[in-house]
């Protein structure tokens, strides 16, 4: 069937055509099958869009992401790729070999997949998971996509934690530490996907976070280490798109959860890392059982990859530190590396970080690094190498001037904060865009507070956003305060 080709300026992540339905029916294709265009010589394929709004009949949109084709073009049906009918069987609980799993994770570089069917691939894997096998394939085939670091160093230490608490901003702290004793410690993290900042957002507060591999490495060869967006470099790209399509309904399936974060890891050089492995009510992993065996599959992934790593389990079910949103953590790292933040904040960086240092055989101390300025010096010469201010202090970041307080209804203790109530909220504020919004804490789990005492300050940088986390708290119990005889109850 020939059409005439024109472009359409429609921004697409998936290679799309656009049809007249008259066209389609013509040709026996449905929304969201394929066809296959030949002109000159040279085939494409698209995925189809139906609509005959903006396409007449005998004519077919081509968008951006195919190229520049104009003109008459021969229309036929194409194939579905073997990896949708891969994803198929993994929906049918069958287990996908590593050539198979190879294939999805090409064409989802390759961005051959439509949302849909990406979204397909996400929900076999929440529902049906992935076996030891297949999680060791599909990390193996994460990293060996997209860029990678090489470094001359026999060790390159790293740090990451499976999320989900809010407020745990150690990473700059430990990565401070690490550095100061001559580790190198090249740390490429995330932006928030779901909580009120990520570690990248949190360090935007401070200097930029974009930088290219050969930036990176300058960087690291001035300083030791670093602390930049992995977005901006190509590393696991279809991690990427696979948390993309994850985000949505807040899915995060152990495999692909352990093949997301060691193919980010082997893909930027890491020889040895710390996983923290929060857990408890509100975390993502909430019994000591599973966090346990979460990080026997890490070990056993980390194996097969050649690489080693110490897995840290830890209190995940309250916020760390005080302040929740970009500029209240910045502030806290801050702080903490001055010797004077929160507690729970610089213990859990410091055990971190001598767990590391265990890891690579480096006979250091982290609490004395900490207390010596070292780490503090160190951090300033990070922010110094990616264009911040090295002289920075606390009371030059700015809060939202919107602020509302939540304050308690009754007399009692803390029983409960909890962390994905907490993330929302700040998010409503608008953290992380806005770098000044965000919760401040001022009662933590185990405290007592009075009816009518401030619990937490929500930040914003907009009236408009504060009434949107208002109306949410409104509807929620985020802080739990119970009556000492409830308490215990609670406890037990």
């Amino acid at each position: 069937m020939k059409l005439i080709a024109e472009s359409i300026d429609i921004g697409t992540r998936s290679p799309t055509v656009l049809l007249n339905e008259a066209d389609a029916a013509e040709l026996g294709v449905h929304a969201l099958e394929r066809i296959q265009l030949q002109r000159d010589g040279r085939t494409t394929i698209g995925i189809v869009e139906l609509t005959d709004e903006l396409i007449s009949e005998g004519t077919l949109g081509v968008t951006r992401r195919l190229g520049h084709i104009d003109g008459p073009v021969e229309v036929s049906v194409a194939p579905q790729p073997n990896s949708v009918y891969y994803i198929r069987k993994k929906l049918d609980d069958i287990e996908l070999e590593h050539r198979e799993l190879e294939r999805i994770v090409r064409d989802i570089y390759e961005e051959r997949l439509a949302d849909i069917e990406l979204g397909a691939y996400v929900s076999a894997i929440y529902t049906n998971g992935l076996s030891m096998e297949e999680t060791m394939h599909l990390t193996s085939c994460m990293a060996n996509i997209g860029e990678t670091i090489s470094w001359n160093d026999s060790i390159i230490a790293d740090k990451h934690s499976i999320g989900g608490v809010a407020g745990n901003r150690v990473t700059p702290i430990l990565v401070s530490i690490i550095a100061a004793a001559g580790v190198k410690i090249p740390k490429t993290s995330s932006r928030a996907v779901t909580s009120a900042s990520g570690t990248a957002d949190t360090m935007e507060v401070f200097c930029d976070v974009e930088f290219s591999i050969e930036e990176i490495r300058e960087i690291v060869k001035e300083t030791g280490g670093c602390l930049v967006w992995g977005g901006a470099v190509n590393l696991s790209p279809v991690d990427d798109q696979i948390i993309r399509a994850e985000t949505p309904l807040s899915l995060d399936p152990k495999g692909q959860l352990i093949a997301s974060v060691l193919s980010k890891k082997k893909s930027a050089g890491s020889t040895h890392a710390v996983i923290d492995i929060p857990y408890g009510e509100g975390a993502k992993v909430e019994s000591l059982a599973e966090a346990r065996e979460l990080a026997e599959d890490f070990n056993r992934v980390s194996e097969h990859l050649g690489m080693t790593i110490e897995c840290a389990i830890t209190s995940g079910s309250a916020p760390v530190g005080r302040g929740i949103g970009p500029v209240l953590e910045a502030r806290e790292v801050l702080a903490t590396l001055d010797g004077e933040g929160p507690n729970d904040l610089r213990v859990k960086a410091i055990r971190l970080a001598d767990l590391l240092f265990e890891s690579v055989g480096v006979d250091a101390d982290a609490t004395e690094i900490l207390d010596s300025g070292a780490a503090q010096e160190t951090f300033r010469e990070i922010l110094a190498a990616q264009n911040g201010d090295p002289d920075v202090a606390v009371s030059d970041l700015s809060l939202g001037r919107h602020t509302h307080i939540v304050r308690a209804d009754r007399d009692g203790v803390v029983t409960h904060i909890n962390n994905r109530l907490v993330n929302e909220v700040g998010r409503r504020a608008g953290a992380p865009k806005d770098h000044g919004a965000g919760l401040e804490l001022h009662r933590c789990v185990g405290e007592e507070t009075e009816s009518g005492e401030s619990l937490v300050t929500v930040y914003a940088e907009s009236s408009d956003k504060l009434a949107d986390a208002v109306d949410l708290l409104e509807r929620i119990e985020m802080v739990r305060v119970r009556h000492p005889d409830e308490a215990l109850v609670d406890r037990v």
